[in-house]
């Protein structure tokens, strides 16, 4: 396996603990990778299956030039699903209804990454049906699978993982501690929660024996460390033996490993107050994380106060039940997945399951409601992200919905709310395919349905005119098409309050904007653009008014196209960078892919062949990334068939590969003629970062005003390497001309010398 660095590692949660040895199985594990294309680590729950995974796939990250990802299946209810989460995972899109094994195999045929699929023991088929036709299709695939069981798949190789050692009473000693990693893991995780706390001579031999009553489990070790804040070392050892003696009636001989962590996690349950048993059970039905509000939802229907659940909830992280993470200044918990489990057990037990599902569905439902009357405002980066995040639970209310008796009309008016979800998010196959079943489970259509499957007919319908537009005849139009004089129906008129922000309908107000952009995209692609320009005009200044960006977008892409139609390039240029300046642009992909495309188009046929094939080839890029472009005919655009013709095949080819490795943020800069833009996350100046020592000889030859063939001349390479140096400062610094780069070097270095 090579070297190349890994360019993502991707859904990986940050470690907030350290990992404790591990070293022989983690190169285990990288050596069957190395040798073939499955790989499944099996073992009981709570023996760091999930972890070791994490691990190794860090470890050989660089081995991967598309990159390492995480795919979690735990919150899954159904093996049907496997195909989307991986899709989820790899961030690919499927606006097309395609089914998504399809998509993904056209994605990965020609990449080489690993994929870790998390959690597969509960959807063994769907994972065993999405490895055989990967790796069929996918030579430099890999896929590192965790799972209680075999997935079965031709090709599979089983690495069960062990427990963690720990000593007999022969093996103590001053150097156990570092010998045997569950002494050290007991020992890091309490020192956790007892600062200072240390193994030593005067504990090792109870922290021993302790630790072989939990079969080294990790799991069961990290429950048991957590309670030194309430007893001693010794305390814990008879507390546990007490419980062995209860289970076998004798020694802990005879007790399967699975009894072991379950007597681990049964003491851990005996030592919560009965409110807190009672929220854990509840809060059971999350599949993924959730925040305070959400339990309150869930847990609040018994009598149980605001209050009252956040001192459980605290109380539950206290004990290491509960798992607290921070995203973005918003606290989230989740229980981890044999936590989970057990908690559904003590549900079932209770008798609570369907009736605490329904409250998880009803809250999620109202949170659709909510973020349905939100869409068309200020607030779509927010709805998208907390979409994002409670992604898996949403999943899970609609398969409750749609697996329970008279529950499926819920199911369909939920999947019916999220019609902005699906169509905007790019999702609209996962829409369908919730739609359609809750219509075979007997739901009955109403509107709310109307509505969402227009809403997808729509976005349809403009995405593949407008690319036809893109790929047909030059501007202006010649011959009239064919359907040019069919009548085209009258927009809607605006509601009296549709710039009344605050007052209005949004929702039916968004409904009218998005029949002006089908329509005037309608008006463009039969010739008739000079129709379209109002329409979207009043498109733009209605969602100006509401703060509104994706529909904003839309409309501003038409207003764009019907111009380059006409032959007005520049006005075209124009919109297209208005849409680029729109945040909601830069974070989505297929729309800042359409609106680059646009501009392409738009610079290709004013004259500007080069930063034509630049953003050409940046778009091919974010295309490529994300699934391929849905609307693709195979014809090449207007902005290839013109920007190779003036460049000539191989200097549009390089342009092309200059574009192909911009960032995002890099090609929305380079499309707004800004400097290089920085990275998410990243304090430094766009112009700070550093060139390699061949790229700073470089950089100072242009300085001095040398040709590429002089620079070849002067570093003694071939002119083409030459010319692939000054190609790729260009594009680390965000520039599109030598003289920038000549400015830019001479203001850090000063004048250069003759």
């Amino acid at each position: 396996m090579g070297g190349s660095p890994a360019r993502r590692i991707s859904g990986f949660p940050a470690e907030l603990t350290s990992f404790v040895g591990r070293r022989d199985e983690s190169a285990d594990v990288r050596r069957l990778l190395s040798e073939g294309r499955l790989v499944t680590l099996t073992g009981p729950g709570g023996v760091g299956k999930t972890r070791l995974a994490s691990h190794v796939a860090k470890q050989v990250a660089r081995t991967f030039p598309d990159g390492v990802w995480l795919v979690p299946l735990a919150a899954l209810g159904d093996d049907a699903f496997v195909p989307h989460a991986v899709a989820d995972a790899l961030e690919v899109r499927n606006e097309t209804g395609r089914p998504p094994l399809d998509v993904l195999v056209e994605h990965l045929r020609h990449r080489t990454l690993l994929l870790v699929l998390d959690n597969c023991e509960h959807v063994v088929p769907g994972c065993a049906r999405l490895a055989q036709a990967l790796a069929a299709a996918a030579e430099g695939l890999r896929i590192l699978a965790t799972s209680r069981h075999r997935l079965g798949s031709a090709g599979e190789q089983l690495y069960e993982v062990p427990p963690l050692s720990a000593p007999g009473p022969r093996e103590l000693g001053a150097s156990a501690v570092e010998q045997f990693p569950a002494l050290r893991l007991f020992a890091d995780r309490a020192a956790a929660v007892v600062p200072g706390f240390t193994v030593g001579e005067g504990n090792q031999q109870a922290v021993a024996r302790l630790c072989r009553r939990l079969d080294g489990l990790p799991l069961a070790i990290e429950l048991a460390a957590v309670r030194v804040r309430a007893l001693g070392v010794d305390q814990l050892v008879e507390r546990l033996d007490d419980r062995y003696r209860l289970l076998t009636g004798g020694g802990p001989a005879s007790v399967p490993r699975h009894r072991t962590l379950r007597s681990a996690v049964d003491w851990s349950h005996e030592l919560c107050t009965p409110r807190e048993q009672l929220v854990w059970a509840w809060l059971s039905v999350f599949v993924g994380g959730f925040d305070l509000a959400a339990a309150e939802a869930v847990c609040g229907g018994e009598g149980l106060g605001a209050t009252d659940v956040l001192d459980a909830v605290s109380g539950l992280v206290d004990k290491s039940v509960l798992l607290r993470e921070e995203r973005d200044g918003q606290v989230r918990y989740r229980l981890l997945v044999s936590l989970r489990d057990y908690g559904l057990e003590r549900l079932e037990d209770l008798g609570e399951v369907t009736v605490t599902r329904r409250r998880h569905r009803d809250h999620f439902a109202g949170l659709a409601a909510e973020y349905e009357r939100a869409w068309f405002g200020p607030d779509q980066v927010a709805v998208t992200e907390r979409l994002r995040l409670d992604q898996a639970d949403v999943r899970a209310a609609l398969e409750f919905c749609l697996t329970t008796p008279g529950e499926a009309q819920h199911g369909l008016l939920l999947a019916s709310t999220l019609w902005f979800h699906w169509v905007a998010g790019g999702a609209w196959g996962e829409g369908r395919h919730w739609l359609d079943r809750a219509l075979r489970a007997g739901a009955r259509p109403g509107t709310a349905l109307t509505r969402a499957m227009w809403a997808g007919a729509l976005m349809s319908l403009v995405h593949t005119r407008s690319a036809a537009v893109l790929t047909g005849a030059d501007p202006p139009l010649g011959a009239a098409p064919a359907d040019a004089e069919l009548p085209v129906p009258t927009a809607p008129p605006l509601p009296a309050d549709a710039f009344a922000a605050g007052r209005a309908d949004t929702t039916t107000v968004g409904f009218v904007v998005l029949t002006r952009v089908e329509l005037a995209c309608t008006l463009v692609s039969r010739g008739r653009a000079a129709e379209a320009i109002p329409l979207c005009a009043e498109a733009v200044a209605v969602c100006e008014a509401h703060g509104e960006q994706w529909a904003r977008a839309w409309a501003l892409r038409t207003l764009g196209l019907a111009h380059w139609s006409l032959g007005a390039y520049d006005r075209a240029a124009e919109q297209a960078r208005g849409c680029l300046r729109l945040p909601y642009t830069g974070r989505q992909r297929q729309s800042l892919a359409r609106t680059l495309d646009l501009l392409a188009a738009a610079e290709a046929l004013a004259g500007r062949a080069e930063r034509a094939a630049v953003l050409r080839g940046a778009v091919d890029r974010i295309w490529d990334d994300i699934g391929g472009d849905p609307t693709g005919s195979g014809r090449p655009s207007a902005s290839e068939r013109h920007a190779r013709s003036a460049l000539g095949d191989p200097a549009y080819e390089r342009a092309h590969r200059r574009g192909g490795e911009l960032s995002r943020n890099d090609a929305v800069a380079y499309a707004l003629g800004e400097p290089r833009r920085p990275t998410r996350g990243s304090a430094a100046a766009p112009d700070t970062r550093p060139l390699t020592r061949r790229e700073a000889e470089v950089a100072a030859l242009v300085a001095r005003g040398l040709t590429n063939r002089q620079i070849a001349e002067a570093l003694v390479i071939a002119q083409r390497t030459a010319e692939g140096h000054v190609e790729r400062i260009l594009v680390k610094l965000g520039f599109t001309k030598r003289s920038q780069l000549a400015t830019w070097f001479t203001s850090r270095t000063g004048p250069p010398l003759p």
